[in-house]
């Protein structure tokens, strides 16, 4: 490969992640946030693309973003928006903390978040959503409405945030129905839809008839993968997550598993901007307003009343720290 052709991602990455800064006031309030995929995702990405978009509206903040795919485009990421005096940036994911934490060593006037992970520096913080709590939940729906006995994870990327939200699943149908038998398969990215379908058709001939997907905007193969089941005339449905995703397949998606990512990230942007930011891990889940479990409307019918109420109970254990759900130990 020649120089010029090695060049070409850097200064892709640049051209997005620099935007124009010729009208910028140098005492505004400037907010930066990386991700490690594309913001029309319909999920993580798009969620935490709005909570930017949240930060500019109500707290008045100068914002830019980047879209960042690997560990040095990470680093240059942070590195940029420091050097160009942003006062936050956020990774939005697991996979931010040790780039976060090298650059955040030179620039101790910028705070840097991540969103998942348990890397701490004096300016360093994770912002750690608890979607453990809501895919649980899935994980108790999907044992009580199962007809096979048999339920399906797709993950993108194996990361331990992700596998730590297959771990309450599988702890949801574990702590209802222990026959039932969950299996997961990661594909290796979070963009390949073809590559989701695929896997989600092959659980389905594996006979899963619930499945979960954290695939970001892979997911989309899943969905599709399920609704052409059930218009073949199976009996199958999704579960969405990090986002509403309920209306992608209103015909499959039996719930999502939600994050309000726009009102943590206006939470934490605001502790910044005030001087309050303490570095420290911030948990946010359903007793905060961040996680939630969103029923589909549309297929409510479907689901059992005893179902629904036994999710209502175990939420609200869940909200009192009654009920603390299995997960992984990042």
């Amino acid at each position: 490969m020649s120089p010029i052709r090695m060049l070409v991602p850097f200064v892709a990455l640049l051209t997005l992640a620099c935007g124009t800064d010729s009208d910028s006031d140098p005492d505004a309030f400037r907010v930066a946030l990386l991700t490690p995929g594309s913001i029309s995702d319909g999920g993580w990405n798009a969620g935490a693309y709005e909570g930017l978009m949240a930060i500019r509206d109500q707290l008045g903040a100068e914002v830019r973003h980047a879209e960042t795919r690997t560990p040095a485009e990470f680093e240059e990421g942070f590195r940029d928006f420091a050097e160009r005096g942003f006062a936050l940036v956020f990774g939005h994911g697991f996979e931010y903390q040790e780039a976060a934490a090298k650059v955040a060593a030179d620039y101790p006037d910028t705070i840097f978040i991540t969103t998942s992970g348990d890397t701490v520096r004096p300016n360093v913080a994770p912002m750690v959503f608890e979607l453990e709590q809501a895919t649980y939940l899935c994980g108790v729906l999907a044992a009580r409405m199962t007809e096979t006995g048999a339920t399906g994870l797709v993950g993108g990327i194996d990361l331990p945030s992700i596998r730590s939200t297959f771990t309450a699943f599988k702890g949801g149908v574990a702590a209802t129905r222990p026959d039932v038998r969950v299996r997961e398969v990661f594909i290796g990215n979070f963009d390949d839809t073809a590559a989701a379908r695929e896997a989600a058709l092959a659980l389905m001939e594996e006979g899963a008839d619930l499945l979960l997907h954290q695939a970001n905007d892979a997911g989309r193969g899943v969905f599709r993968a399920v609704a052409e089941r059930a218009a073949a005339g199976q009996r199958v449905f999704a579960f969405g997550t990090n986002r509403n995703q309920n209306e992608m397949a209103p015909e499959v998606v039996l719930a999502s598993a939600t994050l309000d990512i726009p009102a943590a990230f206006v939470e934490v942007a605001r502790r910044v901007r005030d001087g309050r930011f303490v570095a420290e891990p911030i948990r946010l889940g359903l007793a905060q307003g961040i996680v939630a479990l969103e029923i589909n409307d549309g297929l409510r019918d479907q689901i059992p009343a005893a179902a629904l109420a036994e999710v209502a109970a175990l939420e609200a254990k869940i909200r009192s720290g009654e009920l603390v759900v299995p997960r992984g130990s990042f």
